[in-house]
């Protein structure tokens, strides 16, 4: 029943994702005006804004002008519900699972903005490193190890690493990274320590090739073909909270 409720709140709290990366990026407000169809500008009615369920109800279309409505806010909020049940599973009903629950739908907020935008916004990413550190340092247990909190001297190398590492590659590359995956990878630090900076990037990097190949033969895009790569830095540091531990375990075990 527990994993029940857990759920429908991660669905609910994904329906505030949409707004936030519907607004965030335009610079609008996340509390008002209430939510409206972004064709026809009609007020949501409470009963058309149920997470996932209203979508099915409505057969994906607006109810006053019909347009379509995106598959995007119905799988944000499938996806946020999903990740809560999986912390939960993971960590149980703790101070630590709840860090964890907001930091996967802050990462939620940076992938589909930086597919929108090509930004991931300093108001995500500046008050998040430090309030990851502040939770790191007292709550936060270490995902790589999950017996002991993180502690003040693995989040402050974690974060150091992380914005250390990729403000060396932003200047090797010669922009090739941007400012937002610096300060990202700060934040990611600061909550899972250096291990995690050095996880997120091995998988955010093998993921991103394997799309960036999918492409090529698939879609015919050119290798000059800009893809935002904080999607898939979210996507390495999101497995590395819920299975950090066993992956990291396996490959010692499997390599050496």
């Amino acid at each position: 029943m527990l994993y029940v409720i857990v759920f429908v709140f991660g669905l609910i709290v994904g329906s505030f994702l949409n707004v936030c990366i519907h607004r965030i990026p335009r610079e609008e407000s996340i509390v008002r005006p209430s939510s409206k169809c972004p064709k026809c500008g009609s007020p949501i009615k409470p009963w058309d804004n149920i997470p996932v369920i209203s979508y099915i109800l409505l057969k994906g279309k607006c109810r006053y002008c019909g347009e379509p409505i995106s598959i995007r806010y119905p799988l944000v909020e499938f996806l946020n519900g999903l990740f809560y049940v999986l912390v939960l599973w993971r960590y149980g009903l703790t101070v630590t699972a709840i860090a964890y629950m907001a930091y996967l739908s802050a990462l939620i907020v940076i992938t589909f903005i930086d597919f929108d935008f090509q930004i991931i916004p300093d108001v995500i990413t500046l008050p998040g490193a430090v309030i990851a550190f502040v939770l790191a340092i007292f709550v936060v247990v270490d995902p790589f190890d999950r017996t002991e909190v993180l502690g003040f001297k693995q989040s402050l190398l974690g974060l150091s690493t992380g914005f250390g590492l990729y403000y060396a590659i932003a200047v090797l590359s010669r922009g090739g990274m941007g400012g937002g995956d610096i300060k990202m990878m700060a934040m990611v630090g600061a909550l899972t320590g250096w291990k995690g900076v050095l996880f997120t990037t091995f998988f955010g990097s093998l993921t991103g090739s394997v799309v960036g190949i999918g492409l090529m033969l698939f879609k015919g895009k050119g290798r000059k073909t800009k893809i935002p790569f904080g999607p898939f830095l979210a996507f390495g540091s999101s497995m590395s909270v819920l299975f950090g531990k066993e992956l990291l375990e396996l490959y010692l075990n499997g390599f050496i």
